[in-house]
């Protein structure tokens, strides 16, 4: 799952993090419904479905805490 944690991790070369608006507008312009991803998290597999450079950046960060996780570091 990508949570807020990992959304605001993926800063992007020129771009910087995106604000909690940036975000909302970002979620908007790809059809995803925020108040789920607040609540719960999108799985990987839709934001990945995006392609957007943004969302495969958070995806990555997202898989590499839990491969941390399960390496128990």
């Amino acid at each position: 799952m990508v949570i807020m944690q990992h959304v605001r991790a993926a800063s992007m070369p020129g771009v910087g993090v995106l604000c909690a608006s940036g975000v909302r507008a970002w979620f908007a312009q790809h059809d995803l419904d925020y108040r789920a991803f607040l609540h719960d998290g999108l799985p990987l597999e839709t934001l990945e479905a995006t392609g957007d450079a943004f969302a495969l950046r958070a995806c990555a960060i997202a898989r590499a805490e839990v491969s941390e996780v399960s390496d128990g570091r």
